[in-house]
């Protein structure tokens, strides 16, 4: 490593601006123009000093700012594109199938939802290259801040107090006088420690020289704001690991039981029901032109945990851990597991019915068959022997590009039932087919015919079902970054150097930031010692 040797005989590393020893600037040109940085004290950071390998230029890269900035723009600005239509977790309905929700973006949102969800932005927070995002900008904070904050201890642990006179000339408030005869350094030296001891200035001391700083804490602010959002970005990256983090929804029918993905639960809708306000818990008269006003959903449901959830291919063996109501914004709790209230469809079809009749026998009812649009039985006894048999269900009815039967959705928004109605001993075998409220027949005179009656209808209730064991770390990185806030913005690094030149005192001052406050004290500190000097102040106050 190649090495700048100062006047005063130190060696310092290359990259470093002001002697580590004397601070004299090390260049030449710019100790006659202006004066170097003191952000970082001259002193050399590791991004200046190596540059040759490999993982030196990786380093280098990862410690600028601008590359730093640039990564934070493109996750803005993906982060932003996420939000332009809901991700897949949100999706208001039902989608069972890869296929339904490319057909969702496509329905909703046209060419725009297509080109969002081809573009993989419909699962835009989990996906590969945003979390590769995220690594690299915490890799980015964790190498500026060794980059930056090894050099910045380095000179502040150890605070030079015999400047070079380039060095105190070169601070933006600067003076210098010469001694009345008779005057004593000691004793203007022993005043002026006082006098700053007194505005909480930490005094150290030489024969000829003082230096008094307060504030030097407020230095790490910026790092420990690093600190603290490293801690956060790690607690978001944590939300990847299985068992850490999960964001589902899933549609439950009243009376179902459905497992809930990536843990051992299952939870059973019992019942659900809208409350409406009335007129007379109204505080006013509204014109609703005949709508209302919800005031409550809420979803009476069950909690469940399947024993056998480590075995595989076993059958569920549920236990009841927890059974209550969901309301909005009052989620069940069970251990790290919340179930929230987050949608519902109401009145849908759940089941169709009809009675079978007798055609031929003056339309004597021969039983009442039900088929469940969720889960169709393939055979059922109807009575007198007669057993009806489901050759075909397509719930969301279509014609394909084939010109055959085909389906939209999984879900029964459009049901087409095609049924075979077997007479007793088998003797009469007749097809019937459902649709769009017509029951179309086979033969133009069959025997047995269906007669609709009221379908069932059915609530749908959406849950949101949360794990999120990294709260607590991404609250305690928030609390870390705001702690490195408040130092950097309410408090400010001063330091006065007072330094004694055969029959000439020098005073010079530096700060972070407020250099008007700085110079009132510093202007005190002249009116009270009685130090022969006139501020010559460079600063923009």
């Amino acid at each position: 490593m190649d090495q700048r040797k100062c006047e005063c005989g130190h060696t310092n590393p290359i990259g470093t601006l002001l002697c580590e020893s004397c601070g004299k600037p090390l260049d030449v040109e710019i100790e006659q123009t202006e004066f170097p940085d003191m952000r970082y004290e001259g002193m050399a950071r590791r991004s200046q000093t190596y540059t040759r390998k490999l993982i030196d230029r990786v380093w280098n890269w990862f410690s600028s700012v601008k590359v730093a900035i640039g990564i934070i723009l493109v996750l803005l600005v993906s982060s932003a594109a996420g939000t332009l239509f809901p991700q897949q977790q949100y999706i208001p309905v039902p989608v069972p199938t890869e296929a339904d929700v490319a057909r969702f973006y496509t329905d909703t949102y046209g060419k725009l939802g297509t080109i969002y969800y081809e573009l993989g932005f419909h699962n835009l927070y989990s996906s590969w290259w945003f979390v590769t995002l995220l690594v690299m900008l915490g890799t980015s904070l964790v190498i500026c801040s060794l980059d930056r904050v090894i050099p910045l201890y380095k000179a502040l642990s150890k605070p030079r107090l015999n400047q070079h006179k380039s060095f105190l000339k070169g601070q933006k408030i600067f003076s210098e006088g010469q001694l009345p005869a008779g005057a004593s350094q000691e004793e203007l030296l022993e005043a002026a420690a006082q006098t700053l001891q007194k505005k909480g200035y930490r005094i150290f001391t030489t024969d000829r020289a003082l230096l008094a700083e307060k504030g030097r804490f407020s230095r790490w602010g910026p790092y420990v704001n690093h600190i603290g959002l490293i801690i956060f970005l790690i607690g978001v990256l944590m939300r990847n690991i299985p068992g850490f983090y999960m964001d589902e929804y899933v549609w439950v029918r009243e009376g179902q039981t459905v497992a809930i993905p990536e843990t051992p639960y299952y939870v059973k809708n019992v019942e659900y029901h809208t409350e409406y306000w009335s007129e007379s818990e109204m505080p006013q008269k509204l014109d609703l032109q005949g709508g209302v006003i919800p005031k409550n959903f809420q979803t009476d449901a069950v909690l469940y945990v399947n024993k056998n959830a480590g075995l595989p291919g076993a059958e569920p063996d549920l236990a009841e851990v927890k059974s209550g109501p969901i309301v909005v914004n009052h989620p069940m709790e069970h251990e790290s597991l919340y179930l929230y209230q987050s949608g519902v469809q109401e009145m849908q079809l759940g089941a169709l019915n009809f009675d079978v009749i007798d055609q031929k026998n003056g339309g004597k009812l021969v039983g009442q068959l039900k088929v469940d649009l969720y889960d169709p039985p393939k055979e059922q006894k109807i009575g007198n022997g007669v057993v009806v048999r489901t050759l075909d269900y397509f719930p969301d009815f279509m014609m394909g590009s084939d010109g055959k039967p085909a389906t939209k959705t999984n879900l029964p928004k459009n049901p087409m039932v095609a049924l075979e109605i077997v007479g007793e001993n088998g003797k009469v075998a007749e097809k019937s087919v459902y649709l769009q409220g017509t029951v179309i027949t086979q033969k133009s005179n069959p025997q047995y015919g269906l007669v609709i009656r009221k379908p069932d209808l059915i609530d749908i209730t959406g849950l949101n079902v949360r794990v999120d064991k990294a709260v607590p770390l991404i609250y305690f990185g928030s609390i870390i970054f705001m702690i490195g806030v408040v130092m950097g913005f309410f408090w400010q690094h001063r330091r006065i150097w007072v330094q004694f030149q055969e029959d000439h005192v020098m005073l010079a001052g530096h700060t972070n930031k407020n250099w008007f406050g700085l110079r009132r004290e510093i202007q005190g500190l002249i009116e009270q010692t009685e130090l022969p000097l006139a501020i010559e102040d460079k600063a923009k106050v």
